[in-house]
Parts: C-alpha cells; sequence; structure tokens
C-alpha cells in the first residue's frame, strides 16, 4: 500500500475498577499496548461482597483465563447452589421461592479479595496512580489526555472505565460547564443500604449455622435482606437495602459527589421492626456507626451513546445499575471481553497500514461503533430490569405485591435473560461485522 504506516494502538484506560483491570488484562493477552491512568494514590481496599453470575464467568475465561482463575482462587464455595429468597415478615420465614444458580454458580468473594487478584496480575508499569481526569481532546493524530497533575498523554483509544461519576461520560455525552447534560449525573434511585461484613462465629450465633452458611434474601415492605458466606466462609456478607421516604439524596452531598454519609445501627433496626426474628437478630449485627451507602444508577437518565470518535465509556460509566440483580460488575466485565476483542481487531488492522490519519479515525470509530451497537441495548435493560427487580423484593409491584407464584415467574425471568445471554457469539457477531467493516477477512 503506497504511501501508507504501520503503527501498534495505545490504549488509555481511565480508572482502575473491575471493568478498567481486565480490559487491562484482556488486552495483555492479546499483546494490545494500554496503560490505566487511576485518580487514587493506589488501589483501595473496599471491603464489601459481590458475587458473579454465570454469564459474567464465562466473559471472564473468554477474556483471560487468568480473569476466572483468579476470581476462583478467591470465591466462596456455595452452601448450597440456589438462591433462596424467603418472607422476612412471616414468623416461620416461609420459603418463597427458590432457584438453581448451576453447580458451583454465582460464587462470591470479597471485592477487595478478587481485584486484589487481578491486580496482582497487570504487567509491570501498566498502571499510573494520581492521575485526575482534566481534559479530553481529539486531535488528527489520536486523542490528548490531560491529568491535573500536568501530565498529558497521546492514545489511539480512550476506554472510560471510571465509574458512576464518571468524568469521561461527561465528554462522551457533550456535557461542558455551560452545558450540562442531566444524563451525565446519575439519578437516586430512593433506596440505601448498610453493608458489613460480619465474623462468621458471630453470625452463626445470631441466626444459626445454616441460615449463615448458604444465601439467603429475606423479603419485605420496602426493604430487603441479603446474606451469603465469604473469605472462605470466615465471614458473612450482610447487606440490608432500604426504601427511602425522600424522593432525593441532599443535594449539597450530590454536589459534593457523595454518595455515602454517616449512618446508624438504629436506622436498620428501625427498617427491620415487625419483621421475624431472623431478620431482627440480623440488625445488631451491624457496628453501631457506619457508612449509610445511596443507590444511584442511571435508570431515570440513561446515556444516549457510549461513544464519541475515538473515546468509549464501559461499565458504571456507561450504564451503572443497583445491586439487585448482582449483575453491574458481570456487565462491566462483558464490556471489557468485547472491547478487548475489537480493539485487538483493530490493532491488527492498523500494523497492516493506514494511507492518512482520516483513514485511521474512520477504522478507530468503526471499532468503537460496533462495540456501542452490541452492547447498549442490553445494558439498558439490565439497568431498568435491576429497578423492577427491586420493587419485587420490597413488595412495591402492586401487580405482584408478596404473591409466591407471580414473584418466582417474574424474577426467574430476569434471572434468564441475563444468564443466559450467549456472550462468546455476541462477541463473535460484534468482530466479524467490524471486519467486514473495513474489508478485512474475517474468518
Amino acid at each position: 500500500m503506497p504511501g501508507a504506516t504501520t503503527k501498534n494502538i495505545h490504549v488509555a484506560i481511565i480508572g482502575a475498577g473491575i471493568a478498567g483491570i481486565t480490559l487491562g488484562l484482556g488486552l495483555r493477552d492479546r499483546n494490545v499496548p494500554f496503560t490505566i491512568y487511576e485518580r487514587a494514590p493506589e488501589f483501595r481496599d473496599i471491603g464489601a461482597g459481590i458475587g458473579f453470575s454465570p454469564n459474567a464467568e464465562k466473559a471472564m475465561e473468554y477474556l483471560s483465563k487468568d480473569v476466572l482463575r483468579a476470581f476462583k482462587s478467591v470465591a466462596n464455595p456455595n452452601g448450597e447452589d440456589y438462591f433462596q429468597w424467603v418472607d422476612g415478615h412471616s414468623e416461620e420465614g416461609e420459603l418463597i421461592y427458590k432457584k438453581f444458580v448451576g453447580k458451583d454458580g454465582f460464587q462470591g468473594c470479597k471485592r477487595s479479595d478478587v481485584l486484589t487478584a487481578w491486580e496482582s496480575l497487570l504487567p509491570s508499569g501498566s498502571v499510573e496512580f494520581g492521575k485526575e481526569l482534566e481534559e479530553i481532546e481529539e486531535t488528527s493524530g489520536g486523542v490528548l489526555v490531560s491529568f491535573k497533575d500536568g501530565s498529558k498523554v497521546n492514545a489511539t483509544v480512550v476506554v472510560g472505565c471510571d465509574g458512576i461519576r464518571s468524568q469521561v461520560r461527561h465528554y462522551v455525552l457533550g456535557s461542558t460547564a455551560k452545558n450540562t447534560v442531566k444524563a451525565a449525573y446519575p439519578g437516586y434511585s430512593q433506596k440505601f443500604c448498610y453493608r458489613a461484613l460480619v465474623p462468621m462465629d458471630k453470625a452463626v450465633e445470631a441466626i444459626g449455622e445454616y441460615k449463615s452458611s448458604t444465601r439467603f434474601m429475606y423479603n419485605g415492605p420496602d426493604s430487603h435482606i441479603i446474606t451469603y458466606p465469604v473469605g472462605n466462609n470466615s465471614v458473612l456478607n450482610v447487606l440490608v437495602v432500604i426504601s427511602d421516604r425522600n424522593k432525593d439524596w441532599p443535594r449539597e452531598w450530590v454536589a459534593e459527589g457523595k454518595h455515602t454519609c454517616q449512618g446508624s445501627k438504629k436506622e436498620v433496626i428501625d427498617a427491620l421492626k415487625g419483621w421475624n426474628q431472623t431478620a431482627r437478630s440480623i440488625a445488631p449485627l451491624f457496628p453501631d456507626r457506619m457508612e449509610k451507602w445511596a443507590i444511584f444508577d442511571m435508570a431515570e437518565n440513561p446515556a444516549s451513546t457510549y461513544v464519541r470518535g475515538r473515546v468509549c465509556i464501559a461499565g458504571d460509566a456507561a450504564h451503572a445499575t443497583g445491586p439487585h440483580l448482582g449483575a453491574g460488575g458481570g456487565l462491566g466485565i462483558e464490556d471489557a471481553y468485547f472491547l478487548a476483542t475489537l480493539l485487538s481487531h483493530l490493532n491488527d488492522s492498523l500494523k497492516t497500514g493506514v494511507t492518512s490519519d482520516e483513514d485511521e479515525s474512520a477504522i478507530v470509530e468503526a471499532a468503537l461503533k460496533r462495540y456501542n451497537d452490541a452492547r447498549f441495548e442490553r445494558t439498558q435493560w439490565v439497568v431498568q430490569a435491576t429497578r423492577e427487580a427491586v420493587d419485587l423484593f420490597q413488595w412495591q409491584d402492586q401487580r405482584v405485591k408478596n404473591d409466591k407464584v407471580k414473584f418466582g415467574e417474574e424474577i426467574s425471568a430476569k434471572f434468564e435473560r441475563i444468564w443466559n445471554y450467549d456472550v462468546v457469539e455476541e462477541n463473535r457477531k460484534a468482530a466479524s461485522g467490524f471486519l467486514c467493516d473495513i474489508g478485512a477477512d474475517s474468518k
């Protein structure tokens, strides 16, 4: 190709959370150069529990077998391979519904444990800390990223994995100081939660060995409780989600970017008054003083696109969702798998040579468009379905209320749509489409 030039791409990943780290590992396995830029001064220890669904595990495996192995190395064995929902108001704790999650499926772990395991696999020097994003500017030869410490970097592609308060999303959606795009700011779901990791001996003393050994959800009016063991059965992860009568999270906290505030055990105890003995025994397991976490999502103001030019967003930056279907982290890993595949093909295509900056831009944008087209509908559906799920758990869905049969039908359909997604086939379609777009051999 006369006048053609060849080069490797460089991917700038903004944010070192689940999506950012797993994308980096996927690019590592595909020999695509990347750097992760993280605003924090170091990796942070986040002590909550997290679970990954079957579709997320499949995405891990095909993204990088190391990602799946690392997760399995810290995953807690299931006491039983079921989700079990019980009536938190009936004194007997009547079983509402149970759903099989697959053999050793949907295992949980400490979030800090799995992030540490993945972080240890990143190549030396691939993460730069203290890099708070200031500005993104697309140029004729790529993307210029400026950070608040005064440093700058040129990248072929920028992927915003910077979470629910994403700054990259502001750029993608065209938000400026003078023109604020509402979707750049996730909305308060009128739900907040308290979470704790309770030493297993204390949990067993409070609610018994069986209820501490496997996964349970306690449903009830305007609140619900989730418990499951993590840390090789050394602690019980406990989450209480409570509906808020206030429509808005305090404006001063929103303005400061705060989704947490000082909470108290009393608020949990008060929310569970009138519940059964098990629920009332869970409430005192929380510490006297703890953080109260507001649950924000993008259900009311969804992003209109995940891509602008050579810049895209992934994970919570693109489709922040509540935790109620256990799908948010898994969606970020799916995003990483699609991006790693497409960016690998992009890297290969640029090695064959391009004749101009315009040609290069067109190829880069074609790859990101395929990512957007492949991921948008599914991820947006999950955000909305998660809102619907919490209404089911808290008896706020007026069609279902606390009807056991209707609940089982509704919640099972939502989980199956998430779990049964063929991430490998959909990834193949996106990659094949991109190769067709640029006239490459798709075999």
